[in-house]
């Protein structure tokens, strides 16, 4: 197949660029990226709709992927609990490699047809799952594996690529074709593909925990209070809801946990 995301930098002797050309091009490249997204949010609807289905009947979302998809679903599923206060184990994140592929490849991970199968093995799937299978090429042996298996027990999926006519869609009952073109460096998916790939990934878990009742209004009011900023911005949540001053809506947000909790208790 001819890969979109392989094909030849209409760049050309980038080395000879100054600073300033540099940062030009690259940002123009970068432009491309939610325009290619803007005509695919459909398809995305429809996946989003479907995880949330999912989910709703207990069910959890899966990221697989390798290299810089590997480890943007990681990323994505790593903030949830702290973003939307939800269990770790609502949506979870699975790279070719391990953890350790993490900040060191792990040579020909990716290239293991069987590795994913044992990585969602592992915390024993069921129908109401959903897994999506992210990679720029969309022909990463370990995705294609994982998103394989998924199909023969009838667990929904869904893919994340680059590149349309790519084997990752054929195992994707919800697929996103997102086709961003060549790279500023050739063959570079980091860049654009991943930029697409991330915000992706950002409107489907995004989406998802709003439709399940995690925001309110637009506020994160179950988010974690992990740190001092989180905390103030919590306490001026309260404030916003309730007649509470600072340090009231503060001394309530500490004794519930809870911005959610606090402002029901603070209305009342």
């Amino acid at each position: 197949m001819d890969k979109i995301t392989e094909r030849d930098s209409k760049y050309r002797h980038l080395e000879k660029m100054t600073t300033a050309e540099l940062l030009y091009n690259i940002n123009q490249e970068d432009h491309f990226v939610p325009q290619a997204i803007k005509i695919i949010l459909s398809d995305i609807e429809k996946l989003v709709d479907q995880v949330h289905i999912c989910m709703s009947q207990a069910g959890r979302l899966f990221y697989i992927g390798a290299g810089t998809s590997g480890r943007l679903g990681i990323v994505d599923a790593s903030e949830c609990p702290p973003t939307f206060g939800v269990p770790h184990d609502w949506v979870i994140g699975l790279m070719a490699g391990g953890d350790t592929a993490m900040r060191k490849a792990v040579e020909f991970a990716e290239d293991d047809t069987t590795l994913a199968l044992k990585d969602l093995k592992a915390f024993a799937l069921n129908q109401d799952d959903f897994v999506i299978g992210i990679a720029a090429s969309g022909t990463t042996p370990y995705v294609i594996g994982g998103l394989k298996y998924c199909q023969s027990k009838g667990i929904n999926t869904g893919c994340i690529t680059c590149n349309p006519g790519s084997p990752i869609a054929d195992y994707a009952d919800y697929p996103i074709i997102c086709q961003v073109g060549p790279e500023f460096v050739t063959g570079s998916t980091r860049m654009k593909a991943g930029t697409a790939q991330k915000l992706i990934l950002n409107m489907i878990s995004t989406s998802v925990m709003i439709k399940l009742g995690r925001v309110k209004d637009n506020k994160m009011v179950d988010m974690q209070l992990s740190n001092n900023k989180l905390v103030d911005r919590g306490t001026k949540m309260v404030m916003a809801k309730t007649d509470l001053d600072y340090n009231a809506a503060k001394a309530l947000l500490l004794e519930t946990g809870s911005v959610r909790t606090a402002i029901e208790k603070g209305i009342t």
